[in-house]
């Protein structure tokens, strides 16, 4: 399995934002669209505010590979869906630390129920994969 390097976690975990596309059934890829994304540990996670049925949410579970973008790290990745309470709230809490300037309204979103059942850790895949 494929880790990030230390210097890809630095680079996309300090981002204030990701661009994230899924690869449809076809093999290319959709509208990239950008979010927020927080470390934990050697890990990196991403939430949908609007839950599971948001499309860039409901893109990401066709084929469960993309792409993002953030910090200067272009990387093709897997989406692998986390679905423990406990693992949820330590993502919630680097939220809540890592994007503490802005207003709790706006950090409140990512740590509602529906955005937690939409948390999803991007694998890095392998080049070439």
């Amino acid at each position: 399995m494929t880790t990030w390097t230390s210097d890809e976690l630095t680079k996309i975990g300090t981002a204030e934002e990701l661009e994230i596309a899924s690869r449809r059934s076809d093999g290319t890829l959709r509208k990239p669209v950008t979010i927020w994304v927080v470390r934990h540990g050697d890990d990196l996670y991403v939430r949908s505010v609007n839950g599971r049925t948001s499309d860039w949410f409901r893109g990401t579970q066709e084929r469960l590979e993309g792409h993002i973008k953030a910090g200067g790290v272009n990387k093709d990745v897997t989406f692998a869906e986390v679905d423990t309470d406990d693992i949820n709230d330590q993502i919630d809490a680097a939220y809540r630390t890592k994007y503490s300037r802005y207003a709790a309204s706006i950090i409140n979103s990512t740590l509602t129920p529906k955005a937690r059942s939409a948390t999803i850790k991007l694998v890095p895949r392998p080049a070439g994969a």
